[in-house]
C-alpha cells in the first residue's frame, strides 16, 4: 500500500513537472515582440517572429509557411492598430487554431496598452494609408515597451499559470535593467533634443516625442505612397526655410529619394532600425535603442 502511494505521488509530481517544463509556442507578428517574449520567458518558451527587421510589416504576404507557424501557437503577439491588417486576418482564418483568435487569452495586441500618437481627426482614402487607431510605431519609445512588458508578463502567466513565478521573476529583472537603460539612453541622447528630422515614412513619431526631436517633413506625399518628384520639390522648399539635421529612412525603404534630398541640402542620411534585426547591431531590444541613438549622435556631430 505504501509503495502504491509513493508511486501515485511520484506520478502526480512527474505530471506537474512535465507540464511546467513544456515550452509554450509563441509567435510574434514583429521582431520587437518576439524579443520581448524572450526577455520575459527565457528558455521557457519557443519564440518565432513572422517578420524580420528588414521587412515592412505593412506589406507581408500571408504565405503557407506563416499559416503553419501560427497553427500550433499558444500565444500570438501583434502590434495591432491596423499595421497587420493586410495579412493577419488571413493567418487567423486559416490557422485552425482557436487559442489565438481575437478575444482569446492567446491573442495579445501590444497597441492596447500604450497611449497612441497621430490620432487622425478624419478618415479619407484620399489621405493614403492612414491608420484609424493612431501611429503604430509604438516600439520606438522604451516607455511603451515597459508598459507592454507589464501586460505581456501577466498574459504569459495567465496562459501558463504553472510557470507564473518564473515569468514574474523574469519580468522584475527585465524591468530593473530596462529602467536603468532608459536613464542611460536619455542622458546619452540629450544632444539630440531639438534637432530636426526628415522621415521617409512617419515611423519615428514616438522616438521624437520621447527624445524631444522635431519631425519637419516626410518623403512620402501620403502615408504608404512612394515619394514623387513634385512632392520632393515641395519638401526641398520647406527645408530651405525650416532646415533639418538628418534624413531617416528605414532599412526597407528605397534610398533614392533620401539621397536625392541629402545631396541638395548637404545633410546626412541615417538608416535607423525600426525594430530588432533592422541593422546588424540591433540584435535585441537593448541594442536596438543603443544603435538608434548612436547612429543619430554620430550623424549630428558632423
Amino acid at each position: 500500500m505504501n509503495n502504491k502511494l509513493h508511486a501515485f505521488v511520484f506520478c502526480i509530481l512527474a505530471l506537474v513537472f512535465s507540464q511546467s517544463a513544456v515550452a509554450h509556442r509563441i509567435v510574434a507578428c514583429e521582431p520587437e515582440w518576439a524579443a520581448l517574449a524572450r526577455e520575459l520567458g527565457g528558455d521557457m518558451n519557443t519564440v518565432q517572429s513572422a517578420t524580420t527587421g528588414l521587412q515592412d510589416p505593412h506589406h507581408i504576404e500571408a504565405r503557407p509557411s506563416l499559416i503553419a507557424m501560427v497553427r500550433n501557437a499558444d500565444l500570438l503577439i501583434c502590434t495591432g492598430l491596423g499595421v497587420e491588417g493586410g495579412w493577419l486576418p488571413i493567418l487567423l482564418a486559416n490557422s485552425g487554431n482557436p487559442k489565438i483568435q481575437r478575444g482569446q487569452p492567446g491573442y495579445f495586441e501590444a497597441g492596447d496598452y500604450v497611449q497612441k500618437l497621430d490620432m487622425p481627426t478624419s478618415l479619407d482614402r484620399a489621405q493614403g494609408d492612414v491608420h484609424a487607431l493612431g501611429n503604430h510605431h509604438i516600439q520606438n519609445d522604451p516607455h511603451n515597451v515597459q508598459l507592454i512588458a507589464n501586460a505581456l508578463a501577466k498574459r504569459l502567466a495567465e496562459i501558463n499559470p504553472l510557470n507564473a513565478a518564473h515569468y514574474e521573476a523574469r519580468h522584475t529583472a527585465f524591468s530593473a535593467r530596462w529602467s536603468e537603460a532608459i536613464k542611460r539612453w536619455e542622458k546619452q541622447a540629450a544632444p539630440l533634443r531639438g534637432i530636426g528630422i526628415v522621415e521617409h515614412h512617419k515611423a519615428w513619431t514616438y522616438l521624437c516625442h520621447w527624445l524631444g526631436m522635431r519631425e519637419i517633413a516626410t518623403l512620402e506625399p501620403k502615408p504608404g505612397i512612394e515619394p514623387t518628384v513634385g512632392h520632393l520639390q515641395e519638401v526641398l522648399e520647406t527645408l530651405r526655410h525650416n532646415p533639418a539635421d538628418v534624413i531617416v529612412p528605414a532599412p526597407y525603404h528605397n534610398p533614392r529619394a533620401a539621397n536625392w534630398l541629402a545631396e541638395r541640402l548637404k545633410i546626412p542620411v541615417v538608416v535607423l532600425p525600426t525594430t530588432v534585426g533592422g541593422t546588424e547591431q540591433a540584435k535585441d531590444l537593448f541594442s536596438l535603442f543603443d544603435d538608434t541613438i548612436q547612429r543619430l549622435l554620430a550623424a549630428t556631430r558632423r
